[in-house]
């Protein structure tokens, strides 16, 4: 008996210790988040240069600390001789704008299916999974190439593709909810009193999802971002002189060994943008799980 008691006090320490460690990261990523949306939101404010201005004479400056370094430019020049720093600052914030609206359009577009393909149980709901399964089986990647090297590559278009990125797992989500939910007595019992599927929907199912919603929702933002400076690496996305991450870390692939620092800014910024998004989205996960928290 002691040495099973013993195995049960070490692994409790052991889970304590992994929740401990596990805290600790999500209060980094939550802090880093803060910092991050402060910074996108401030950036006209904060950006010591023009992220457009550019200088011949400044180009290809190092950081700040070596020599040769530009005065004021922080994370040194490109070879335009443009501040690398408020570029990256600028750049992180269309790119947080169009993932953040890309996954907007696709709550709602997927959101909206999956409520239909849950309610209705006929050849309508048999049309939108096959489109789930279609998407899924896709890589989205090389649709979303196809339609911006065939459609162009303007802001409208990049948002549609971004924002029909990732709406099947919203509308998988929400059907199984809703499938889920309309067997409970409270909806029965809405529908004995004569309340319409509109109604119920909007006032009884649609509060019900909003959880598990907002979870995917912040697991998708941070696929969109890696979409989206993909498709700007390639040259498909934000088109110059307006600078994204991804552009500019594909714009300074060719300086890689004599000015590493022009895309070592804006490629530290996607990982940490993604790291921090990651966390969270998995920290509301396990929040929103009624399982783990009873555990």
């Amino acid at each position: 008996m002691t040495g099973l008691a013993d195995i049960v006090a070490r692994h409790r320490r052991r889970r304590a210790g992994a929740a401990a460690g596990g805290d600790i990261i999500q209060r980094i990523a939550l802090l880093l988040a803060v910092l991050l949306a402060a910074a996108a939101i401030l950036t006209p404010l904060i950006a010591p240069f023009d992220p457009l201005d550019q200088s011949l004479i400044s180009r290809l400056r190092p950081p700040a600390g070596f020599d040769r370094a530009g005065p004021g430019h922080l994370f040194g020049t490109d070879e335009l001789g443009r501040d690398v720093l408020s570029r990256a600052l600028y750049g992180m914030r269309l790119t947080l704008t169009l993932a953040f609206v890309g996954a907007l359009i696709g709550l709602c577009l997927g959101g909206t299916l999956g409520v239909i393909a849950g309610l209705r149980r006929s050849w309508l709901e048999d049309a939108i999974m096959a489109l789930v399964d279609m998407q899924i089986a896709i890589p989205f990647t090389l649709v979303a190439l196809l339609v911006l090297a065939v459609l162009g590559s303007n802001v409208t278009v990049l948002v549609l593709v971004l924002g029909v990125a990732g709406w099947e797992q919203y509308a998988r989500i929400v059907r199984a909810e809703v499938r889920r939910l309309t067997g409970q007595p409270f909806i029965e019992a809405a529908r004995a009193a004569g309340a319409g599927t509109v109604y119920i929907a909007r006032r009884h199912l649609l509060p019900n999802v909003v959880s598990p919603l907002v979870v995917q929702f912040t697991l998708a933002l941070s696929n969109i971002v890696i979409l989206e400076s993909t498709l700007s690496f390639l040259g498909l996305g934000v088109q110059p002189p307006q600078p994204s991450l991804g552009s500019m870390v594909g714009l300074g692939r060719d300086y890689m060994p004599t000015a590493p620092w022009i895309v070592l800014a804006p490629a530290a910024l996607i990982v940490t943008l993604t790291f921090t998004v990651q966390i969270l989205g998995d920290w509301l996960r396990d929040r929103a799980d009624v399982r783990l928290q009873e555990r």
